[in-house]
């Protein structure tokens, strides 16, 4: 036995030195509570309590202090964590609260309410022995009938009073009563200080408003270097709130409680767009003073002869129509930029929320709430096209729960949402612009009027919105049961959901023109112009799809999960779970989808359709929405907290988990619904063999096909498998170190190639085999790592900060999770770029899916934040006590600051041209000149493009995919704010929110395109310096 002891003791001993070992060599973070301090104060109604007990316990451990005369208690060292606390006072009843202490845990507030008479008298005659004797009225009442319900079994009556609790009674005086010590056999009301209780305390709402004016805010930033006038505009939103029971004596009593919220926005905003438009000479065919890329004069040829062109070139009929539609420079001697105007878009939106719920009975519940969304907005271009956008939305839901025996809670609930989009473009039964240029081949009726865009390597893109009523419905079940059992809580339940999408519009009804220059190139390895070969009409590339506007997408999606949360013992906590998700694959509710069907090495392709799905070539059956399902994504989840040692403030925590998007389908399903047969889709590029014209540019060539998009029938569900594990740990001064290590591997991501395409000058290794189609599959993947090191402190004499530092990285081969990043020629905006192509990731070498993997656009590998919080009036030596006007006037301010710094997003060096024998740009690279620098600064160019060179014949460009470094990135903002107690439970909130405190201009992108005049210079900045004042009355 003796032997069995000493060995049992020895195990302990290497337990413990285990646990140990495990916390010390374990050196990445989770979350932890730490000492910090905290303080509240105690009212009844406005008056200060002095004297209460607060008592603060957690897992054994019991802090407690008394409030001081101004009603302030204060623990100052208590640890982070969720803590129980309790307050009572003799006389009052005793509140309870459980309370989350953390870096910017908020002072408590609590409001004691006072007894009434009985219950004072009962608590004091249970007290005699301990304090003074109890109290009793001179004239007894005679009592009420017992509630058996209400006995206890096995307590004893009160003692009978004595002579000593008369004579006392004597001394005691109720404001309010007409004897002394008068008791009732029924409850007085609460009485101190002539107070009453009303029904009007059981009711709390707000008003309040957040202004904004052009006065208070900066003037928009200016790439060109010129200012240009402030518009007037300004922003206001006035919101309102009303909660509490719905009460309407006499037709419903006891009815739910309710809250309501209602918000009104009227916001106007002022941003500046510059571009490169076509001056006067150019426009009349004289381009004796346009510079190429490199500053030297444009060579153009003939795009038929192939002979040099001089002199003053032909304009074409169609591009005269459309240079009228472009603005005239209005600024001179700037060679990037020669045109700068401002614009104002507004927004309109009204939203409305309503939440209710009513107990019924001790286990039943019923809730359900009810959000309305109206939003009328227009956006303005540098066309001065103005469009306007409708949004009308409502979402509603109902709950059931039911409380069983046992511990076990259900919650059942449906709920119905509902979206519907009005676009309405500028040109909508306005004009029809193509008809009047004579282009032909496009959509032109008058829900589609206007013209084509236009995408150029240097000249600012025409492009306007295209015209859209969309209705989205989704209704929804779902269900979870808790079931609460010793150390466990167990949940489980589902969700099913059916999603409609009702479309009313068309991909590209009039379709796009690129020109790049390569008419006016030739066979020549330099030259050429976009503008030349706009004004000759030859597009290098033409594109559009239009036919059955109306579609009726369908989906139905399901999941359940099981999960459980075991508090293994006070330092250990382990929750582990499983999920499954099901996305079906999208149908059209009148089978209108195309697909190709493909033989094996993309040698032949024919059309098949969702409403009849063999397929012509291979024979092979397909399910009617042309994908086969995936039901096989199963995601276990597990993650642990631990405290390794139980006397030490640090704790580590890790978890892992595998998660679903079931949302990839409609990206796809909306280009099936618009392909030939069942509608007009073209995309190609010009060529000996399919000379495109601005006249009639929108037509099928043989060697391309009729559709424009295939997906893999056996398309894959793509998931993300997620791990982190995090230590933290209690440093002196409050202060709390966290560190936290995280991945995250994405797997069968979408990835699209263009099946059977060469490089520009190469020779055509299947002539036979059909091009022009965007091919989508499942074999994507990514994968990023990220550490990330956190000093917090906790808010201790009104002082709280954080500064994190986050080191990442990124990289993939998906199409859309890491994406194209942006693709900018010459334009800019101070908010966003406009696009000049294709910006999903397609693959440039379909046969080289390989050096696609680069960086990820979201890669940001530095990022440094840092949050500051301060607090007037709060701590011993910063004016807690501090009463009379100076308290009044300077206490309980809060001052913030949030400072950002990071590293720039990467982009890609886009090579715009066309893929030969299809009509897609943006896809190819550029060639990297190994030696040469990238980043510079010269004249406003922060690229160097000479470190970059057109891709030999016959060669794809060599450079990465998002290989080039974006401008870093800055943001400095900050608040000052106060609640004003006007009177009891009627306070207001003012605060002053300034966004980029400092006006310092950011760009946020460099223009990439390494054949345009415009590369390396900045595309777009953030917005500069705003303000705003929020007020806000709360009773």
């Amino acid at each position: 036995m003796k032997s069995q002891a000493i060995t049992r003791v020895k195990q302990q001993r290497w337990s413990a030195i285990a646990w140990r070992a495990l916390g010390a060599l374990v050196l990445l973070p989770a979350a932890l509570a730490g000492a910090a301090e905290y303080h509240g104060r105690v009212f009844f109604g406005t008056v200060p309590v002095p004297g209460a007990t607060v008592t603060a316990t957690r897992d054994g451990k019991t802090l407690s202090t008394i409030t001081d005369e101004q009603g302030i208690y204060q623990f100052p060292d208590i640890a982070d964590g969720g803590w129980h606390l309790h307050v009572e006072m003799p006389g009052f009843g005793a509140a309870d609260q459980d309370v989350a202490i953390a870096a910017v845990t908020p002072a408590g507030r609590w409001d004691l309410k006072l007894l009434p008479l009985a219950e004072i008298l009962a608590s004091a005659s249970r007290q005699r022995t301990i304090v003074a004797p109890a109290l009793v009225p001179r004239a007894v009442a005679k009592p009420a009938a017992t509630d058996a319900k209400k006995d206890t079994p096995g307590e004893a009556p009160p003692p009978p009073p004595d002579d000593n609790s008369a004579k006392s009674a004597d001394a005691l005086l109720i404001s309010g009563s007409e004897s002394n010590a008068a008791t009732s056999k029924y409850n007085l009301a609460p009485a101190f200080g002539n107070r009453r209780s009303n029904s009007k305390s059981l009711y709390n709402g707000s008003i309040g408003a957040i202004v904004g004016r052009s006065l208070f805010d900066a003037r928009p930033y200016s790439l060109t270097g010129l200012p240009t006038p402030k518009g007037d505009y300004s922003r206001v939103t006035v919101a309102a709130t009303l909660g509490g029971p719905l009460n309407i004596p006499p037709l419903l009593r006891h009815g739910p409680n309710f809250f309501l919220g209602y918000q009104w926005t009227r916001n106007r905003e002022a941003s500046t767009i510059s571009g490169l438009v076509p001056t006067a000479a150019q426009r009349g065919g004289d381009l004796s003073g346009t510079l190429d890329s490199a500053g030297n004069p444009v060579a153009v040829r003939d795009p038929i002869t192939g002979n040099p062109l001089t002199g003053v070139l032909p304009v074409s009929a169609q591009a005269r129509a459309l240079l009228a539609l472009y603005p005239l420079p209005n600024l001179a001697g700037n060679t990037s930029y020669n045109y700068q105007t401002q614009v104002l878009n507004g927004t309109h939106a009204d939203a409305l929320q309503l939440r209710m719920d009513k107990g019924i009975g001790k286990r039943d519940q019923i809730y359900g709430g009810f959000a309305f969304r109206s939003l009328r907005g227009d956006t303005e271009n540098l066309f001065a096209f103005r469009d306007g956008t409708k949004t009308l939305g409502i979402d509603a839901n109902v709950h059931w729960s039911h409380r069983f025996p046992h511990h076990i809670l259900l919650d059942t609930g449906y709920r119905f949402s509902r979206l519907r989009t009005d676009v309405q473009p500028y040109f909508e039964n306005r004009q029809n612009v193509s008809g009047a240029a004579g282009i032909t081949g496009n959509a032109q009726d008058p829900m589609n009027y206007g013209p084509p865009d236009l995408v150029f390597s240097s000249i600012y893109p025409l492009t306007d919105g295209v015209s859209a009523f969309n209705r989205n419905r989704t209704d929804a079940l779902s269900m979870l049961a808790t079931w609460t059992h010793g150390r466990h809580v167990t949940s489980f339940g589902g969700d099913l959901r059916r999603q409609e999408y009702n479309q009313l519009q068309q991909s590209n009804p009039r379709g796009a023109f690129t020109f790049t220059g390569a008419a006016t190139k030739g066979a020549a390895t330099t030259g050429g112009s976009d503008i030349a070969d706009f004004l000759l009409g030859v597009p290098d590339t033409s594109r559009v799809a239009f036919g059955n506007a109306d579609k009726y997408f369908r989906q139905t999606v399901l999941d359940g999960f099981v999960s459980d949360d075991w508090r293994l013992k006070p330092e250990l906590t382990i929750n582990a779970g499983m999920r499954w998700d099901y996305g079906s694959p999208m149908t059209e509710l009148f089978g209108r989808l195309v697909n190709l069907d493909i033989a094996p090495g993309f040698t032949s392709a024919q059309p098949v359709i969702g409403s009849s799905p063999t397929g012509a070539l291979t024979g092979t059956s397909y399910p009617s929405s042309l994908v086969r399902p995936d039901r096989r994504k199963f995601e276990p989840r597990v993650s642990i907290a631990l405290r390794p040692d139980p006397t030490s403030t640090m704790v580590i925590r890790a978890g892992y988990g595998i998660y679903v998007d079931t949302s990839v389908y409609l990206a796809a399903v909306q280009q099936m619904a618009q392909q030939s047969p069942l509608s007009k889709s073209v995309s190609v590029s010009n060529s000996s063999t399919c000379p495109l014209t601005l006249a009639d540019g929108f037509r099928n060539c043989a060697g391309t096909t009729a559709s424009t998009f295939a997906i893999d029938p056996n398309f894959r569900v793509g998931y993300a498998q997620s791990w982190n594990l995090s230590v933290q740990r209690d440093l002196p001064g409050s202060m709390v170190v966290t560190g936290t290590y995280s991945g995250v591997k994405g797997t069968r991501g979408p990835q699209q190639f263009l099946p059977n395409t060469y490089p520009i000058g190469g020779v055509n290794p299947c002539p036979q085999c059909l091009a022009g189609y965007v091919y989508r599959t499942s074999n994507g993947d990514s994968i990023r790592h990220a550490a990330q090191v956190q000093l917090r402190r906790r808010l201790r004499s009104g002082l709280a900060a954080q500064l994190d530092y986050t080191y990442a990285r990124s990289i993939d081969n998906d199409s859309e999770l890491g994406g194209a990043g942006h693709l900018v020629g010459a334009s800019s905006n101070d908010s966003s770029s406009t696009s000049t192509g294709t910006t999903s990731a397609t693959a440039q070498n379909w046969r080289d899916l390989r050096a696609e993997r680069s960086n990820s656009s979201f890669d940001q590998r530095h990022l440094l934040s840092a949050q500051v919080q301060y607090t007037s009036g709060m701590g011993m030596h910063a004016g807690t006590l501090m009463t009379g006007w100076s308290g009044r006037l300077l206490k309980e301010w809060t001052a913030t600051a949030t400072i950002s710094a990071g590293a720039g997003l990467p982009e890609t060096p886009v090579y715009l041209a066309a893929v030969p024998g299809t009509g897609v740009t943006g896809t190819l690279r550029a060639n990297r000149n190994v030696g040469v620098p990238v980043s510079q600064n010269v004249n406003g160019y922060h690229l160097n493009a000479a470190a970059y060179a057109t891709p030999a014949a016959g060669q794809w460009g060599n450079a990465g995919r998002n290989s080039i470094t974006g401008p870093n990135q800055f943001s400095l903002d900050g608040s000052l704010g106060r609640t004003f107690r006007l009177r009891d439970k009627l306070n207001l909130d003012v605060r002053m929110d300034a966004n980029n405190l400092l006006n310092h201009p950011v760009y946020t992108t460099w223009n990439n395109i390494t054949n345009s005049t415009t590369f390396g210079l900045p595309a777009a900045t953030n917005a500069m310096r705003t303000m705003q004042l929020t007020g806000r009355l709360r009773f």
